[in-house]
């Protein structure tokens, strides 16, 4: 069976339109990066998949965030995904949560914001309250209050694997008694999907079995993977903001510039020299 791949598929004549993804190695190197706790761990692969879900559903070259914040044993946690199928994500714990409801791993007054920003234009974020104790619960909550659009969000982790579903309502098709019946026929079709199935069958299978009867057109697969946008560039562009002065007197304390990234844990150098060179001659970056 087939990982790391993002299948689209459409309903032609319903006005939906889906993706199944089922990750294994981009979460394992993802989730490699830190040791976290077993809960923490399975809400970011969730995001990570959710992200990337998301990314297919847009048009645009860039990214798409999904991050969460409250109050709770996880302060913070976000996962980014990139119109090239790449993500990356982190989270932040002050305390070993003991199960994986939202409510408990960031507390009551957590929130969910959605943020696509797009290589050329202008950046979006909506917030919402995470008010279910599912993150895919949440995210449908999310699209009906803000695109008006229907969607079903499936989300599982198991064994080391995580992947998810998606249904959403083709933009400017009319809600109509119709689109209504059919909606509910294929919601309630993905209802009957098993965990076994989600995580033996490869993408054409499990789409065939579920919805054979429908009239349903399977695009061909993205392959996902871990990627990290850090560079030394974009580095440098940091070092340059904090001014010459600043730069220096870290050099004089430390010896170097050390800047490590905290989603990669790529660690990044830099003596006097090149310094000097960042500051007194640009077109050596």
């Amino acid at each position: 069976m087939k990982t790391d791949l993002l299948t689209r598929f459409l309903f032609d004549d319903l006005g939906i339109r889906g993706e199944f993804l089922l990750l294994k190695q981009t979460t394992d190197e993802l989730l490699s990066k830190h040791q976290y706790p077993a809960p923490v761990a399975n809400l970011l692969g969730e995001m990570a998949c959710a992200s990337l879900l998301l990314s297919a559903t847009l048009k645009i070259r860039g990214s798409t965030s999904i991050q969460a914040k409250g109050q709770g044993p996880v302060t913070s946690i976000m996962a980014e995904a990139t119109h090239q199928r790449t993500c990356r994500g982190i989270a932040i714990w002050e305390s070993d949560p003991e199960n994986q409801d939202l409510h408990q791993l960031l507390g009551q007054q957590s929130t969910l914001a959605i943020t696509i920003t797009p290589q050329k234009g202008e950046r979006y974020q909506g917030i919402v309250a995470l008010e279910q104790e599912q993150l895919d619960v949440c995210l449908e909550g999310y699209f009906m209050q803000s695109e008006q659009l229907h969607t079903r969000i499936k989300l599982f982790h198991h064994a080391g694997m995580w992947g998810g579903l998606l249904l959403q309502q083709l933009p400017l098709t009319v809600d109509t008694e119709e689109f209504e019946e059919n909606w509910n026929r294929i919601n309630a079709l993905t209802e009957t999907l098993t965990l076994d199935e989600f995580q033996g069958l490869d993408s054409t299978t499990l789409l065939h079995r579920l919805f054979h009867e429908e009239n349903i057109r399977v695009l061909h697969d993205e392959p996902t993977s871990f990627w990290c946008s850090c560079s030394e560039e974009r580095t440098l562009q940091m070092i340059k903001s904090l001014g010459q002065q600043e730069a220096n007197a870290i050099l004089q304390e430390q010896g170097a510039i050390l800047v490590g990234c905290e989603f990669c844990h790529q660690q990044y150098k830099f003596d006097q020299a090149r310094i000097d060179r960042l500051f007194n001659d640009p077109t050596l970056h």
